[in-house]
């Protein structure tokens, strides 16, 4: 499966940096990246209670969680 993905020059420039210093493919980092960040996020939404219906942790632009991560401390 291929996808075109279209990130902001800057962004790009410095993720292929990164990717040649740590030598991988701009891929590979890219799909790490990603993966990492779900991963974040599902772990929140685990602790959070807050569930991850398609594919987005309902507490990521909900204000409620939002002030009761913040009241705990979290973000």
């Amino acid at each position: 499966m291929s996808n075109a993905l279209r990130l902001q020059p800057s962004l790009l420039d410095e993720a292929r940096k990164v990717a040649e210093s740590e030598g991988v493919p701009l891929n590979q980092l890219i799909n790490v990246a990603v993966a990492e960040k779900l991963s974040a996020l599902r772990t929140e939404s685990y602790f959070w209670g807050t569930g991850f219906p398609c594919g987005h942790p309902q507490g990521a632009h909900n204000p409620e969680a939002s002030r009761q991560r913040q009241s705990a401390g979290q973000g």
